[in-house]
């Protein structure tokens, strides 16, 4: 039985037998593009065989790992969209919101934005602290991450001698050329390679995400393990009613072509909310082109029910929900009782928090279901490294299959390209 579950229970009576299996037969087809590399973008495919390559890997990089963490406090993940999005969604789903189930040194992220503030703040907080950097960039010349570098380097070699700080520099970074490359090869850093095939919104499973979350104390090898099974359950004939890929993209992609253009992706689980963060910009920066695209929205719950739940519940109904449920928690807490129970909540002592919250998923499930929003439950184990490796890799062909029925190319992004033109204009950068 699969580890991750697609319950279209509150989906069907919005999808007409006859559409759906007219995108469960072009599905087939998107798979063929996909696995015999017949489609746009097929020199991006090598995320394909990351788990099985990487596992290969996995020496090499717990060896350097567990070398370069000795006796660091902190260290400091710099990169930009894929180049970090994926270690944060692992790391801080598995270390929780106090850094209480934290294994390893604490880690800390620059280069996702432009914000003096908060380097400020950044400086001032690791000066009393024994840090590191693992820097990720492809170039080396992407402005947000080249900026964050720049600034942090120098702090760190204003904090220790110039050896001591090449030691505790890790570059993921092309294998031959760029700036980051040649800077690596001048200075001594240690260095993984971002294969040439993979793009950075799929490379959670390379080096680029799993350097920091072996850095922060968690079992990559049972992430990749996590993968390795979704690998091997997807690369049959993606029947409809067994292989969650093939329930996942077709259903989104009959919704959205009877008008359903947004999804909103939701949990009612905190610790999930940079998994929501690495999916906005996987199926965002994926499908978003030549005028087509699911609008990737995310919301959190019960929070956002106080807020975005008036609109899902009456608002335009161009949407479509899908929620993110763990089967199990790792721990819980039972509710007290009160004396005098002038809140009318006595009825629930004795009862587990989690039994509330899974009453709160169900009740918005009905809810949102009977004001007219076809509702998706992806469910999966639990919140660790085995589920999360299988939830990366079903989320990632899940969107190139999507992207191939939409007909786009969903491994390039030329629309990211215009902002930086135009700010190098403005910022008067040579050649510009």
């Amino acid at each position: 039985m699969s580890k991750i579950t697609v319950d279209l229970e509150y989906t069907t009576d919005f999808l007409p037998k006859q559409a759906l299996n007219l995108w469960a037969s072009d599905k087939k087809i998107a798979n063929h593009m996909l696995t015999k590399k017949w489609g746009k973008g097929n020199d991006f495919l090598g995320w394909l065989s990351l788990p099985e390559k990487s596992l290969q890997q996995l020496p090499q990089i717990l060896s350097a790992v567990k070398e370069f963490s000795a006796g660091l406090e902190a260290v400091v993940v710099i990169g930009i969209g894929g180049s970090y999005l994926g270690a944060r969604a692992a790391i801080d789903s598995l270390t929780g919101p106090f850094g209480l189930h934290r294994p390893g040194p604490e880690i800390l992220y620059a280069g996702h934005h432009l914000v003096g503030k908060y380097y400020i703040d950044l400086l001032e907080y690791l000066k009393t602290k024994k840090w590191g950097i693992v820097v990720v960039s492809k170039s080396g010349t992407t402005t947000e991450p080249a900026i964050a570098f720049r600034i942090l380097k120098k702090a760190l070699e204003s904090q220790v001698d110039k050896a001591t700080s090449a030691r505790r520099i890790i570059a993921i970074t092309d294998e031959k050329k760029g700036a980051l490359r040649k800077l690596s090869t001048q200075l001594g850093y240690r260095t993984f390679v971002i294969p040439d095939d993979v793009g950075g919104r799929y490379s959670v499973l390379s080096p680029v995400g799993l350097v920091p979350i072996a850095i922060a104390g968690f079992s990559v090898e049972a992430m990749l393990q996590g993968a390795r099974e979704m690998q091997m359950e997807s690369e049959n004939d993606m029947k409809f009613d067994t292989d969650p890929v093939a329930r996942y993209a077709t259903v989104r992609n009959a919704f959205y072509h009877q008008g359903k253009g947004t999804e909103v992706l939701c949990s009612f689980n905190p610790e999930l909310h940079y998994i929501a963060e690495w999916w906005k910009q996987l199926f965002g920066e994926s499908e978003g082109k030549e005028g087509k695209g699911i609008f990737p929205a995310v919301a959190e719950y019960t929070t956002d029910l106080h807020s975005m739940g008036q609109y899902m519940q009456e608002g335009p109904r161009n949407l479509f929900e899908t929620i993110l449920i763990p089967k199990k928690v790792k721990a819980d807490l039972p509710i007290p009782e009160d004396t005098q129970d002038l809140d009318g909540l006595n009825f629930l002592a004795g009862k587990s928090l989690s039994y509330v919250n899974d009453a709160a998923c169900q009740g918005t499930t009905l809810a949102h279901h009977t004001g007219g929003v076809p509702v998706i439950r992806i469910s999966f184990d639990a919140i660790d490294e085995n589920s999360l490796g299988s939830l990366f890799y079903f989320f990632e062909k899940s969107c190139a299959i999507s992207g191939y029925l939409l007909g786009v190319n969903p491994f390039d992004q030329p629309g990211v390209e215009l902002y930086k033109n135009n700010m190098f204009k403005l910022l008067k950068k040579p050649g510009y």
